[in-house]
């Protein structure tokens, strides 16, 4: 492969492909034919000491957005030597590659910008989209990860600085799920801006507008969608970060048109089911006997209670009987029957009580054994809160999954010490490991990168037709599964990261069993399915 690729390149050329440059690493004889001799240092490195070079620079960069900074600076230089870094520590370069640290990034977009990465597609583009995909020097790319900046973390609209995002999503795909780099490209979708700050700031790099009209954005993501379908025909679309009308409008325009997800409202409904399954596996219950309540109501809570009824369902509750048991609050308080504010995915857990805006009155007023923050509203479960919720359980479960930190609903020391070690709780982020009256408590991180890159890595070898709800289901429990007796004593609702690949692989291989007894995967289905996946995985080697 690689001689194919350097054959019409040599000299600098070959210095600046990042996907084929060895650096240091060239042997005398590849810098005699590539015309490398008198370009490189005369000693001649293996790709053990690269890497080992690089974490010695990074244990001296203190500040983790420096050292952001320098890790995407590495993959534009030298994508074998990053990404064999990133996958030698995951647990570790996971915080920095994204969430928290690509939320400072982001803020910072316009001035830590470098070199170009992915597409850009405006609005002057309608009518060439085609035109411009085309431009992609790789022509068979697999994953598209769009985002519009429009909703980006908890920082709200942030436009063309939202380019962060779907750089850092695809390479957890490869760095968690070792899904072959080449075939990603990460696309900011620029439909311009609200955030008048950022328009006016002389270092925004995006379309100094005002948002198009919902109209206009939809007749642009018509084009854009076809495009892909003509240009990349292989690929499927990763839709990350759209405002929440907008997300869930082109979900369910699209998902049974064309190979498609959106992760904020699939990825992180599977990942909070997860944690779910792993609380009950703790608990020893059925989700059909719970009651959950959303503290917060757009795309994201919306989205995760679509899947926990779609999951009650299939335990034989009746629709009627899911509805009741899921309940939502939101910025103007309980989503109840007597507002005329509710939208499509909010109505159906719409209640016949009466009306509150008192979140501690609403929750006595449900009793939920399970709470879930999607709210970005920081310190959202108070004290009071946490000791309510534990009136109704002996073990309540609490996702305070908004993100960045700053944005989190409660920490996890708050929600082991105001529930007196009861609470089963995940965030958003990660927290340190709490002892409390001698016992240790391992807080979950409840972060999509235990979904997407392995349902990223099933798509990818199967090749499926479309992504449905079940996709997700069934990479929820696996993700379940995997977390062993010990774990659970203490408390762990999610799988160490210690090992993600590991853990993406084993997911991956339930979600494209499920793709092959559903008629969803469009190849054959080979007798050893975890031998053939790992027949394709990407691995950083020369």
């Amino acid at each position: 492969m690689f001689e194919q690729e350097t054959s019409a390149l040599s000299g600098r050329q070959v210095l600046v492909r990042a996907d084929i440059n060895k650096g240091t690493a060239f042997s005398e004889a590849e810098r005699k034919e590539l015309n490398l001799e008198g370009l490189l240092p005369p000693s001649v490195e293996d790709l053990d000491l690269q890497v080992k070079r690089v974490l010695d620079h990074l244990d001296e960069i203190k500040d983790e957005l420096h050292q952001y900074v320098y890790l995407i600076d590495l993959e534009e230089r030298n994508q074998t030597v990053f990404y064999k870094t990133i996958m030698s520590d995951p647990k570790r370069f996971i915080p920095i590659l994204y969430d928290p640290v690509v939320a400072d990034a982001c803020l910072k977009f316009g001035y830590i910008y470098r070199r170009p990465r992915g597409l850009y597609i405006t609005r002057y583009m309608k009518g060439r989209i085609a035109d411009v995909l085309r431009n992609w020097p790789e022509k068979d790319v697999r994953f598209i990860c769009a985002t519009t900046g429009g909703r980006i973390l908890g920082l709200g609209d942030i436009g063309a600085n939202g380019m962060g995002i779907p750089v850092g999503k695809l390479q957890l795909y490869t760095a968690c799920a070792a899904v072959p780099p080449e075939g990603l490209l990460p696309v900011l979708f620029d439909i311009g801006t609200a955030n008048e700050e950022l328009r006016n700031d002389p270092y925004y790099l995006g379309t100094r507008e005002a948002p198009l009209s919902e109209q206009e954005v939809d007749e642009l993501t018509e084009e854009f969608v076809q495009a892909i379908q003509e240009v990349f025909p292989d690929c499927c679309l990763h839709f990350e970060d759209w405002k929440g009308t907008q997300a869930i409008r082109m979900l369910n325009r699209y998902k049974d048109k064309i190979l498609c997800y959106n992760d904020d409202i699939q990825g992180t409904a599977s990942v909070v089911l997860a944690g779910i399954a792993g609380g009950l596996n703790i608990k020893k219950e059925e989700l059909k006997n719970q009651r959950v309540f959303f503290y917060g109501a757009g795309s994201a809570g919306t989205g995760i209670a679509k899947l926990v009824k779609a999951e009650m369902l299939t335990e034989g509750v009746s629709e009627e009987e899911a509805n009741s048991r899921i309940a939502m609050f939101d910025v103007n308080g309980l989503i109840c029957s007597s507002r005329d504010d509710l939208n499509e995915a909010q109505a159906p857990f719409a209640h016949n009580v009466e009306h509150t805006d008192n979140l501690i009155e609403a929750l006595k007023m449900f009793k939920p054994t399970i709470i879930v923050g999607a709210s970005t509203h920081a310190g959202g479960f108070t004290q009071q809160v946490v000791e309510t919720l534990c009136e109704f359980s002996d073990q309540p479960m609490i996702f305070a999954i908004s993100n960045p930190t700053f944005k989190v609903e409660c920490t996890a020391e708050q929600a082991y010490t105001w529930s007196k070690g009861k609470a089963l709780f995940a965030a958003g982020v990660q927290f340190p490991d709490f002892e409390l009256n001698g016992k240790l408590h391992r807080p979950g991180q409840a972060n999509n990168f235990y979904i997407y890159p392995a349902i990223g890595l099933a798509t990818y070898v199967a090749k499926p037709k479309l992504l449905n709800d079940e996709c997700f289901i069934v990479a929820a429990h696996a993700v379940a599964d995997q977390i062993n007796p010990q774990m659970r004593e203490q408390g762990m609702l999610f799988p160490s990261q210690d090992n993600i690949l590991e853990s993406e692989i084993q997911t991956a291989a339930k979600v494209v069993e499920y793709m092959f007894d559903s008629g969803l995967a469009q190849v054959e289905r080979p007798a050893d399915i975890r031998q053939w996946i790992e027949g394709q995985l990407y691995t950083p080697k020369y």
